[in-house]
């Protein structure tokens, strides 16, 4: 065996321990498909107020650029999918945001990972992203084959669906690349019918500025009163088109005890959740990812959704 497939059996294997579900690796490089996709889509408004997505644009399609020297792209999976969820009578919080902030959980993990290439092949630099910097997660992922990107532009795989992080290590060392998964959304619809906001304009294209997660998250003005009432009671992200993605119902409980949320969080009600203090809100998510729209965002989301 030569040392770049020696390599890359060891950092999937460690990869495996560390718990992630899935490792691919492709070869850094420009993103030539994604490249005109980025640009109409930023070209028509779909990013809304969200600015940072003009910023770095060639970093964005270009690891190369983001990390110097960089060969490899070590794409990571990790699940999410909760075993219990809210109360039929809740305002809803998308799963993701269950349990501690997954940027903290999956970065120790990606720091471990990172310390092992180090200790067990060498010298090796690079640098670990999780959601937050230029890097085009989904693309990357898809590249090195841990799924295809849906009609709702989610990652997706045939074993275990779509709820799962997307996580990254770039890397100076040649490894064994993987190859790119086929598509089997098929003529399915599911999503893109289901949408509240009608935000997936067309197979494979999401208005992130009609998106409910946008509205709950991202926005920090008021939300637009035309979608008053097209919210589902999502008061922080949105999971709609995931929870009716056929592929989901192969989606197992994550093993992840990080992730599991707070106990209150599962039986709070609407009447609860229109009377939550601020302490409460401390409480309950005093690691969660929910932290980022604040008290006072969290409020605006949900007497939005309070009918008058």
């Amino acid at each position: 065996m030569n040392n770049k497939a020696k390599y890359t059996q060891q950092i999937k294997a460690e990869a495996k321990r560390l718990g992630f579900l899935s490792c691919g690796i492709s070869k850094a490089g420009f993103l030539e498909v994604e490249a005109p996709r980025l640009e109409k889509w930023l070209n028509n408004n779909m990013h809304g107020e969200m600015q940072y997505m003009e910023n770095h644009f060639d970093k964005r399609l270009d690891p190369t650029k983001l990390v110097e020297d960089s060969k490899s792209v070590i794409s990571l999976l990790l699940n999410y999918y909760p075993s219990q969820e809210q109360t039929d009578n809740s305002y809803k919080i998308s799963k993701y945001a269950y349990g501690n902030d997954y940027h903290h959980v999956i970065k120790s993990k990606l720091k471990e990972l990172t310390h092992f290439i180090q200790d067990e092949i060498g010298e090796v630099s690079g640098r670990a992203f999780v959601d937050s910097a230029p890097v085009l997660d989904k693309a990357w992922a898809a590249k090195s084959g841990l799924g295809w990107i849906g009609k709702h532009s989610n990652l997706l795989t045939q074993q275990v669906g779509s709820f799962y992080f997307i996580a990254e290590l770039i890397i100076d060392l040649e490894l064994e690349y993987d190859h790119a998964t086929t598509d089997h959304c098929g003529t399915c619809t599911a999503c893109i019918d289901a949408c509240p906001t009608q935000a997936i304009t067309e197979p494979y294209i999401v208005d992130g500025s009609k998106c409910i997660s946008y509205f709950t998250i991202e926005l920090k003005e008021n939300i637009p009163t035309e979608f008053k009432g097209k919210m589902d009671d999502w008061m922080f992200g949105c999971d709609v088109c995931q929870d009716v993605c056929p592929w989901n119902k192969f989606s197992k409980p994550h093993n992840e005890p990080l992730f599991n949320p707070h106990p209150e969080l599962l039986e709070m009600t609407k009447k609860d959740w229109e009377e939550i203090t601020e302490d409460v809100f401390k409480k309950v998510f005093q690691k969660s990812a929910v932290k980022r729209t604040k008290f006072s965002g969290l409020q605006r989301n949900i007497s939005f959704l309070k009918p008058n």
